[in-house]
Formats: C-alpha cells, structure tokens, sequence
C-alpha cells in the first residue's frame, strides 16, 4: 500500500463516522475528519480525547462548499474517502425533501468532483438498505434483489447517489467504489466513550428506548401495530455500530488491493431482523427496567420488514458481525446513563 494513510472522512464526527474514525486510527490510518457539526454533537471531541489520547485532524467546513473542499484536498494528499455526511431521517425527508436532495446529492456530488481532480480512486459510500424500497415477498434481500422505489426521499437520495458513483466509475475506471449498504446501526462504543447524540427528538428506535427509560422522553411511541410481522410491528435488522465501523476498514482495505474497474455492493447486516416489540422486550429484560410505550399510527416511509443476507459481505470483504443484539442494547444503554451524567 501507498506510504499515504490520509483518509477523508465527511461526517467523521457523526455517530458512525466517529466509530469508524477509531477504527481507522487503530487499523494505521490518519483520518481527516470534514464535517460542519449539523448532525453531531461536540463533545465527541471528548471522547476522541478518551479513547486516542488525541482529537484527529477536524476541518469544520460544508462539504457542499465546493470552494472550501478544493482547499482541503489541495493543502492535503488523501488515500481515500469515506463519505458518511448526509442527513439521513426518513420522515424528516418526507417532510423536507428539498433538504435533502441538496445536501445528500450535492455534497456527493462536490465530493467525487475533488476526488477526480486530486486523483483520490478509493471511495467508500455510506448508502442504506432504503435502496431496496419495500421488499417484494422476499423479506432476506441479498445485493442482487429487485428493488421498488425507496418510500422516502433520504431512500431516494442514496439510490441516486448510487447511480451517480457508477456512472462516475464508469466514466473513469480508475475510480473505485464500495458501496455499503448499511441496515440499522445501533449500539455504542463499549468503553462508553463514544455514542449516538440525536438532536432534538430521536428518530431512531435505540435512542428513544434509552432515553425513555432514562426520563427524557415521557413515551416511547411504536409506530404501528396492524403490519403482517409475527407481531404487528416493523421488522429491522440491526447492526453493532462498531461492528459498522470495523466493515469500512474492511472495505477501505479491499479497494486498495482492486487495480482498477472495481464497483461493488455489499449489504452490512446480521442477517436476522428482529420486531419493534422484541427489542422493547429485550431492554427490559437487560436492564430490568419497564419501559412507558405506546402504539401510535404507522408512520410514513416505513417498510415493513427488511433484514440483510451478508454473505458478500463475508465473501468479499471478509467482514461478519462480532457482536450480539443484547450487547448493542447493553452498550446503547451505558452510553445513555453515562450523557445524561454529563448533559
């Protein structure tokens, strides 16, 4: 490999950015974090203080300022990039898709420009399992599945950014591209030292159960209860935020060995989905703690239920998931006490 470890990382400050960020320090990479703090929280650079002993390199720029990001790549020499930054709720996106569509596709877009002028040709994407839109009857979708068209803008944002790095590869077969398609990140760093911050109201399951069960939200509300699941609710797969972060080293490592003429996807999963109600159950018996939930209407842009098959992933990257469901929930649960501590 090149003498040159630099890796961009857009978002590296974000909740799986961070994780990642660790990961790559650990693995002898120098990540170089880009990232306007719109979707993270800085007491990350705390955490980075714990677990490194050091804050990695932080530009806090827009990636979508393109005049900004030419200065970056033209004062330093990148190996590679992954691209994490984006907004990424899925009913935030139904109800402000302009949002999105700017800074999702914009910000890829300024990205992979900077990458072809500076002759950066590896290029990890954080994309979505959304991509496959609701399944149709075949609920374990492998890379190969037929996909309907995302329910939601974020979905629709990251089947499009797909397109648009394989016609960039295609246009330019010296850029390579691994496109993760990611299920549900979940968990925490388990020193306790890094974990999700979401701003304002959660939208994801895991930080609404803990911080429930912690007493910053009142209720947690399940949306919906009359799906065709063994008990009514969504079905998901989720996935170890480290485990995550260990699957872009992985990927990182596989494109620097391609020569070229190399555009992959590859679904970052266990393999299991589990139900909104199991994973309430779970906490609970984890934490010995009854949890104040509700049913509440079905929510736009929910599918109904997805899970990953991960064979490729374990094919090609040589990439499985370490840790289990409890775990996550045990992590997630740590991180919650722990920043309500420092709050």
């Amino acid at each position: 490999m090149s003498e040159n470890r630099n890796i961009l990382v857009t978002g590296g400050c974000g909740y799986i950015g961070s994780h990642t960020v660790i990961e790559l320090i650990h693995h002898g990479y120098t990540p170089v974090i880009a990232d306007d703090f719109r979707n993270a929280n800085r007491k990350v650079l705390e955490g980075f203080n714990e677990l490194l002993s050091f804050v990695p390199e932080i530009h806090e720029m827009d990636i979508c300022d393109r005049k900004a990001m030419k200065a970056l790549f033209a004062s330093k020499k990148f190996h590679g990039i992954i691209h994490f930054a984006a907004d990424k709720a899925v009913g935030e996106s139904v109800e402000n898709p302009l949002k999105y569509y700017h800074n999702n596709l914009e910000g890829l877009n300024v990205v992979c420009a900077m990458a072809l002028e500076f002759g950066v040709f590896n290029f990890v994407f954080s994309s979505s399992c959304t991509v496959y839109g609701e399944p149709n009857g075949v609920k374990e979708v492998n890379e190969s599945s037929p996909k309907s068209q995302p329910g939601s803008p974020y979905g629709n944002t990251k089947l499009i950014g797909e397109q648009m790095l394989a016609d960039v590869h295609n246009a330019f077969p010296k850029f390579k591209v691994m496109n993760l398609r990611y299920f549900n990140p979940v968990g925490a760093h388990p020193s306790g030292a890094l974990g999700e911050f979401p701003i304002g109201k959660p939208n994801n399951l895991f930080p609404f159960i803990t911080q429930t069960a912690i007493g910053k939200q009142e209720c947690l509300v399940v949306f919906g209860n009359d799906y065709p699941t063994t008990d009514g609710t969504c079905v998901r797969d989720y996935i170890h935020v480290c485990d995550l972060a260990e699957s872009h080293v992985k990927a990182l490592k596989f494109l620097e060995n391609q020569s070229g003429n190399c555009l992959e996807y590859i679904n970052i999963g266990t393999g299991r989905g589990s139900t909104i109600l199991e994973v309430i159950q779970l906490f609970e018996s984890r934490s010995g703690l009854k949890l104040n939930w509700k049913f509440g209407p079905r929510r736009p842009g929910d599918v109904v239920e997805i899970y990953a098959n991960a064979d490729r992933s374990r094919d090609v990257i040589g990439w499985q998931p370490k840790y289990s469901l409890s775990e996550a929930i045990d992590h997630a649960w740590q991180w919650e006490q722990r920043i309500a501590e420092i709050r």
